[in-house]
């Protein structure tokens, strides 16, 4: 029996310990934003955050994540209430087929979380190993720098200096 935190909740799971996170996630938890790309690590479809740190959940055995907290795009916000990252991705319309915007946004969720005002270039970076052919790169660009604003904001209103 392996214990994971996702979400905030703890699940018992009877995994085999080298299971990736990415069919856990998918085939035991009905979390379904992460997606199967290369399954090599190479694509970033399947990126999630794990401890505050983007993570590739294709490469990474579920053993590895005992006494960690991993995040899915389903645990950042809800339709009714999107978080800011997902909030500005929407309004920026920085999705077109949207295969690996779910992995992007968890990328920029944790830069943002580690760096609340990056600059272009640092985005660029971050961002690099994720394969997209879509052609809303400025978008994208645009959101993660509307949901830094949106998090100083929230942050501001509620009197907290973390980023959500």
């Amino acid at each position: 029996m392996i214990t994971l935190t996702v979400n905030g909740r703890d699940h018992r799971l009877n995994a085999d310990p080298d299971t990736p996170l990415l069919y856990v996630l998918r085939e035991d938890l009905a979390l379904n934003a992460a997606k199967f790309g290369c399954g090599l690590g190479q694509c970033g479809a399947c990126t999630v955050i794990v401890d505050g740190k983007a993570v590739l959940s294709c490469v990474t055995p579920v053993l590895l994540l005992e006494g960690k907290k991993v995040t899915t795009l389903e645990g950042l916000g809800t339709i009714a209430d999107p978080a800011p990252i997902q909030r500005a991705f929407i309004e920026e319309q920085a999705a077109q087929c949207g295969f690996c915007i779910a992995g992007m946004v968890m990328r920029a969720q944790a830069l943002l979380q580690r760096n609340a005002r990056p600059t272009d270039e640092q985005i660029r970076v971050e961002l690099e190993s994720h394969l997209c052919r879509c052609g809303t790169h400025m978008r994208i660009l645009r959101a993660v720098h509307r949901a830094a604003k949106l998090m100083q904001s929230a942050d501001a209103s509620d009197g907290q200096e973390s980023v959500r």
